[in-house]
Parts: C-alpha cells; sequence; structure tokens
C-alpha cells in the first residue's frame, strides 16, 4: 500500500485514489438500493405479495439505512473506515444472498429489510463525508458531488441490467447478481482502503503545513461518540432545518421515486425494462447535476442552491401524475427531475461542515442523514398504501411536491454556514 502511494508520489495524491475507491463503493451500494424498485412487480407475480406488504420491507431498509449514518459516522471515527466497510460488504453479501431462499413475507423483512439496511447504512452518503472531510482540505464540495454522484451512475448502470436480468431469469438471479458485486469489493477494499493521509506521512489535499488533520480516531464506543455529538448539536436551529428539509429531500426520492417509479410506469401500461430505462436516464442527468451542484457549493450561497433544488424538485412531481407517460413526456420529467435528484447532498454537507466542524460534521450529517432516510421509509410505504387505497399514486406525488416547497422555503432560514468560509490562513 505505501509502495502504491510512493509510486504516485509527485503524480497523483493518494486521496484521489480513496475518492475513487470510494466511488466505485456507492456506484455499486447504488445497485443494492436500486433493486427493491425492480422486485416489486416480480415478487408480486412469483410469492403472491402485495405491494403494500413488499413496501414495508422497503420502507424499513431505507428507515435503518439513514438510522444506522450517525453511528456509522462514529464506528468509522472508533474502528477505522476500511473495517467498517468490509463489515458492511460482508452483511450485505450475506443478506441478499439468503433472500434467494425466501418463501414467508418476515424473510423479507429480515433480509432486505433489516441485514440489507443495516449494510447499506455502514456504506452510504455517510462514509462519503467521512472521506471528504478526513482526505480533503480543498474541493471538498466537488468531491462530495462526485461521490453522490455515484449513486447515480450506479441507478444508470445497473438498474437496466436488472431489469434485464429480472426478466429473463427471474427475481433471485437478480439477488445473486447484487450479492457477487458486494463479495467482489471486499477484497479491493482491504488491499487499497487507507485510513487517513498521516497514515502515508501526507496531509489532507489542499492542507496547509501544520493545519489540524479532521477525523483523528476517536474514544470509546460509537454510541456514545454518535449520542454526544448528537447533543452538541440539537440546541442549534440550523440543525433542525437541516434535518427538515433533508427529512423532505428523502420523502421526494429515493423513498417515492426510487421505490415506486418503475410501478407506477407499470399501471400507466409501460414496461418494466423501459421504466427502467427512464429511471436510469435520470441516474445519467443527476450524475451531471450533482457534480455541477459540487461545485456550485465551493463557491455560491448554498442555501440559495438549496432553495432552488427543492423548488424546482417540486415543480417536477406536481408535473408527474398528470403527464402523458409518453416516451416524451416521461423524458421530460426524467431531465428536469433527475439534474437535481440528490444534488442536495452537496450544499447540506457544505453547511453541515461549516456549522460543526470538521471533525464532528460526518457524525452530525449521519444524524441528519438519518431523518432524509426516515423520509424515504414513510414515502416508501405510504407511496404503497396510497396505491392499494386510491389505485393511483396521484396523491403521493402530490403531497411530495408541496412538501418541497415547504422545504425551499424553510432552508434561506438557515442563519449560520450558508455562506463559504474565508479560506484559512497559509
Amino acid at each position: 500500500m505505501n509502495a502504491l502511494a510512493r509510486s504516485l508520489s509527485g503524480r497523483l495524491h493518494y486521496a484521489w485514489i480513496v475518492a475513487g475507491l470510494v466511488f466505485v463503493l456507492l456506484l455499486c451500494a447504488a445497485g443494492v438500493r436500486s433493486a427493491p424498485g425492480v422486485l416489486i412487480v416480480p415478487l408480486e407475480h412469483s410469492l403472491g405479495w402485495d405491494r403494500a406488504t413488499i413496501s414495508a420491507a422497503i420502507a424499513v431498509h431505507l428507515v435503518l439505512l439513514g438510522a444506522m449514518g450517525p453511528f456509522a459516522g462514529a464506528t468509522m471515527l472508533r474502528f477505522g473506515v476500511r473495517r467498517t466497510v468490509l463489515a458492511a460488504l460482508a452483511l450485505l453479501a450475506i443478506g441478499i444472498g439468503a433472500s434467494t431462499q425466501m418463501t414467508q413475507p418476515w424473510h423479507l423483512m429480515l433480509t432486505w429489510g433489516l441485514m440489507v439496511g443495516i449494510g447499506s447504512g455502514l456504506a452510504a452518503t455517510v462514509l462519503a463525508a467521512t472521506v471528504v472531510n478526513r482526505w480533503f482540505t480543498e474541493r471538498r464540495g466537488l468531491v462530495m458531488g462526485l461521490l453522490t454522484a455515484a449513486s447515480a451512475m450506479g441507478q444508470l448502470v445497473f438498474l437496466p441490467l436488472l431489469a434485464l436480468i429480472s426478466e429473463a431469469a427471474g427475481w433471485r438471479a437478480v439477488a445473486w447478481t447484487v450479492a457477487a458485486v458486494m463479495a467482489c469489493l471486499v477484497p479491493i477494499i482491504a488491499w487499497l482502503m487507507v485510513e487517513r493521509p498521516r497514515d502515508l506521512g501526507l496531509r489532507s489535499y489542499g492542507a496547509a503545513p501544520g493545519e489540524i488533520e479532521a477525523g483523528q480516531m476517536a474514544s470509546g464506543n460509537p454510541v456514545g461518540i454518535a449520542w454526544r455529538s448528537l447533543q452538541r448539536a440539537l440546541p442549534t436551529r440550523d440543525f433542525w432545518l437541516l434535518a427538515g428539509t433533508f427529512f423532505v429531500c428523502g420523502l421526494s426520492t429515493n423513498g417515492l421515486i426510487g421505490t415506486h417509479f418503475i410501478a407506477f410506469c407499470f399501471d400507466g401500461g409501460l414496461p418494466e425494462v423501459r421504466a427502467a430505462g427512464i429511471l436510469a436516464m435520470m441516474g445519467m442527468f443527476n450524475l451531471v447535476g450533482t457534480a455541477l451542484s459540487g461545485w456550485l457549493s465551493d463557491r455560491y450561497d448554498c442555501r440559495w442552491l438549496l432553495f432552488w433544488y427543492y423548488g424546482l424538485r417540486g415543480l417536477s412531481l406536481l408535473y408527474l401524475p398528470y403527464s402523458d407517460l409518453s416516451w416524451w413526456g416521461l423524458g421530460l420529467f426524467a431531465v428536469f427531475y433527475g439534474l437535481d435528484w440528490i444534488a442536495t447532498v452537496p450544499p447540506t454537507l457544505r453547511i453541515t461542515t461549516d456549522v460543526f466542524g470538521r471533525r464532528d460534521a460526518a457524525v452530525v450529517f449521519g444524524w441528519i442523514f438519518m431523518c432524509h432516510q426516515l423520509g424515504a421509509g414513510i414515502a416508501a410505504f405510504g407511496g404503497g398504501a396510497v396505491r392499494n387505497a386510491f389505485g393511483a399514486y396521484t396523491g403521493a406525488f402530490l403531497v411530495a411536491g408541496l412538501a418541497c416547497a415547504v422545504a425551499a422555503l424553510a432552508v434561506l432560514a438557515i442563519q449560520r454556514g450558508g455562506r463559504r468560509p474565508a479560506p484559512a490562513a497559509a
């Protein structure tokens, strides 16, 4: 590992190698998160479970993905990034592989709900926040944008592939494919992941000589570390504004669109593969939008960036149920919605870092991300319940659109951390 870093010395800072590893990991983890959207209809047909039952397990998965966020950040502080990620990959591979044998709804809840939820939570957006704050002083917004865009890229890569596999070989083949990808990542992470720059005799990218390194190992148990960070954040109004608006972000993205878009299109007569292709197209535009958002968050007032992101997303969700479900109608939604699907992440992390400091930022962001996934879980279950009750998803899309409008106004009330701080003195 040190030999590799020395061979790159003078040509490429090892921070970019670590960022590349995390990009690949998050890209593949996106395949795990996108798989339930592909599996809803096949599980209905194969095992006879209704959509609300399947949505309940997906909701547990999404909520646990967020609930693990602060404890994942604290675990990385206590035991290191590499050990945490390896444990997450092992749990994901075992849980997804075991799901191929399920015959009862509680099997789905145990595997895709509990095991995959915990594993995904250990290797999600909080991992990106930890690595960015630990390895980068300059270009943090840009790198966070690129890492966040990995989820969009993963959707672009995996969704059409998983839909084709499901159509050709059934839902079990989808599960085995995703489990194999997780298992293949284990030796790569074990070989190349480095905990922090000083392990290689380096400073973080762009750090001035003598600057304090972020991400030192913490003492105590991860639960205690996470709770102490929350106690410091709770009295701060900005924390509640960030957590509340990020709740709406989760409700309006992976909870609703990420989970139910394919099923919504299927109800309108579009084949699953074609619907997955449209969702993947959103991922392509989201890749561009999120990377651009990271660049913008290094340069402009992040509060106003979030205002526009939430406002435009709300408009696109209000439009969706009244589109004609044609390729052009859904294509317009895919472009408009896709550009800011998860573009909210870089400015939200930027504000969190500016308010709470680089050391606490990852754990505090974990709590904020937990609210994101709580919103996602409510939307995942609520979308299925609305569909069962009314035979359509229209009400769910309208509620999400209006919630985005409220979030757009709420972010402007953030008083601190919305503007780029002055650069550190050399």
